[in-house]
């Protein structure tokens, strides 16, 4: 898999996002800011944004995925 392949799973399960992905062809780390992340515990963005690339995983064709979930606030405090 391409990294825009991977990004553009994630954006279309999550519009609005903003996404990065970078990786290997089948390890893959994404940063993923949106605003659905606000008042939402770790484990319920990370679930967010595995739902959207879980048939491919489910298939093999994408093996790993490392996910940091940020709203727009926290990406604008980590100076980005």
């Amino acid at each position: 898999m391409e990294t825009e392949a991977v990004a553009q799973l994630i954006r279309d399960g999550l519009p609005g996002a903003e996404v990065q992905v970078s990786g290997d062809g089948s390890h893959f780390d994404a940063i993923v800011i949106s605003e659905v992340f606000e008042g939402l515990t770790p484990i319920k963005k990370q679930r967010m944004v595995m739902d959207t690339v879980r048939p491919q995983i489910a298939s093999g064709e994408l093996h790993a995925l490392s996910i940091k979930t940020l709203t727009p606030a926290q990406w604008a405090e980590q100076g980005r």
